[in-house]
């Protein structure tokens, strides 16, 4: 694989900037990978699991001379962040990010840009429960979507940005601002919340119940609350930034679950038979289209490999 870019910067290593690394590094398409985290205990992993060809102790370090800065931070830190290396960055760059909320970002970063630097924004579709920098594997973005969101920026760095995702092994789709936080709001953030709220009425019915709302938790009901096990920070982040979309989409379930709750109520199976089965050939599309794989136990390629 030919050379992207000569030096790429990571600010923020948690699972997808580590996730990336290991794809890099397998597909080669980046001469140098330095690597940045607020953490100590963070760079002190990062350097003992041999992430990052370089990580260094300040985010300015980090840029220094970088042909692409990705900002792996949550959505609601990217905006300090970008103001701290923005007199750093090197003419001609690209900065990006892996945020899955791009209206705020955008409004967040790219005042902040100087001239001659290119913002991209982009948001791998891809991701586990897990996070921290010892949770990431080459494959991860694998046969996944990375939704690029241009809004302006110049077609060259954004068509350089796209071969970079792709050798990392994901499919790009290029979208709109606003849309982009509306398909994320249905496929994604909602998602996230009623997953976070099924296992907050579990918790409530445990206490009542001797635990054993938690204790006999089926397959059912672990699959589908896994995702509530994501990272905090990131999840307040998102609901914050992308309200409008958020709140738009959850009126829409509020009213398939009122139906719902109404054909339950009046006994009417056949309106309930069609709904599932009208929902069941949607999730059967999503299988057939290769977006339900499972993520392998974690086993990293290591940069010598």
């Amino acid at each position: 694989m030919t050379k992207v870019y000569d030096r790429v910067a990571l600010i923020g290593l948690g699972l997808i900037a580590s996730s990336m690394f290991w794809a890099i590094k397998r597909a080669g398409v980046a001469g140098e990978v330095t690597g940045f985290a607020r953490s100590q205990e963070t760079r002190d992993t990062a350097r003992r699991i041999g992430l990052c060809d370089r990580v260094c102790d300040s985010a300015i370090e980090a840029v220094e001379e970088a042909d692409l800065v990705v900002l792996c931070v949550p959505v609601g830190a990217m905006g300090a962040v970008t103001a701290e290396i923005a007199p750093h960055l090197k003419q001609g760059a690209t900065v990006s990010d892996v945020g899955s909320v791009k209206r705020s970002v955008i409004e967040a970063v790219r005042p902040q840009i100087p001239e001659g630097v290119n913002f991209v924004g982009a948001h791998p579709m891809a991701g586990t429960e897990h996070s921290g920098p010892e949770s990431g594997f080459a494959t991860l973005f694998d046969n996944r979507w990375c939704l690029i969101v241009p809004d302006g920026a110049s077609e060259e760095a954004t068509e350089r940005l796209e071969r970079f995702w792709q050798a990392l092994g994901a499919n790009c789709e290029r979208m709109e601002v606003e849309h982009h936080d509306l398909v994320c709001a249905v496929v994604s953030h909602i998602p996230h919340l009623i997953a976070y709220t099924m296992v907050g009425v579990a918790d409530d019915l445990s206490r009542v119940s001797d635990q054993e709302v938690i204790k006999y938790s089926a397959a059912g009901f672990r699959d589908f609350t896994r995702i509530a096990a994501s990272d905090p920070t990131m999840w307040r982040d998102v609901f914050l930034t992308n309200k409008e979309a958020t709140l738009e989409i959850l009126g829409r379930f509020t009213e398939e679950l009122f139906a719902l709750q109404r054909a339950i109520r009046t006994g009417d199976g056949d309106e309930l038979f069609d709904y599932f089965t009208r929902t069941r050939a949607i999730r059967r599309g999503i299988i057939e289209a290769g977006q339900d794989t499972e993520a392998p136990d974690f086993g990293r390629v290591k940069a010598t490999e």
